[in-house]
């Protein structure tokens, strides 16, 4: 399994394409600007099947319509965060972009500890409330792509609407407590692994 990395949109969000087959991939969040992200599966004659959202911020999400337009791949976002992807103010578009919000229609809504399969790969999706009510990290084999809900010694805000500081520590223990270790890609920042933040993430603690 390779995985490629792309910073999109305003707020250099992390994007994740996951080759899961030879010819095939998935991407994990698209924040904006997808150009760069279409061009490279152009180049490397990969056919995008699905799009997975940990959360529906716009910096997460804001690319995700032209994506699907282009190639036809499913969108998949947790049911309790599917109304921030026709809204520009829930998603925070309106108070933090300058850009045009294009809105997702078609979706498939998701809920926790349910799978995404996609050519070799098996997605786990794991309900991490926090950051937004419907945050969400997606574990294949030994990684977990965490969103905005786990950083390299740190965690997602809860301060926006629908962030609760309690639910992000209950989600922090329910990673903590996953057994063995996993490299952790998040939604900002450097990667990281499960076991680092479990020695020095004071949130872990």
């Amino acid at each position: 399994m390779r995985i490629k990395t792309f910073q999109l949109g305003e707020l250099n969000s992390n994007c994740y394409l996951v080759e899961t087959a030879p010819g095939r991939c998935i991407a994990v969040d698209i924040g904006g600007s997808p150009r760069i992200l279409l061009e490279y599966m152009r180049m490397q004659r990969l056919k995008l099947t699905k799009i997975l959202l940990t959360h529906g911020h716009f910096d997460h999400m804001g690319g995700a319509e032209e994506v699907r337009a282009a190639t036809g791949a499913e969108i998949y976002v947790h049911e309790s965060d599917a109304p921030m992807l026709t809204s520009s103010s829930a998603s925070l578009h309106s108070a933090m972009s300058i850009m045009p919000f294009r809105e997702v229609t078609d979706f498939t809504v998701v809920r926790g500890d349910c799978c995404i399969n996609d050519g070799d790969c098996s997605f786990r999706v794991l309900h991490t409330p926090g950051h937004t009510q419907g945050s969400v990290c997606f574990i294949t084999d030994d990684v977990i792509f965490s969103g905005d809900t786990l950083f390299c010694c740190s965690v997602g805000r809860t301060d926006f609407p629908g962030g609760n500081s309690q639910y992000m520590m209950n989600s922090m223990q329910l990673l903590r407590d996953l057994e063995g270790d996993y490299k952790v890609y998040p939604g900002h920042g450097e990667s990281t692994t499960l076991e680092y933040e479990r020695n020095n993430n004071p949130f872990m603690r």
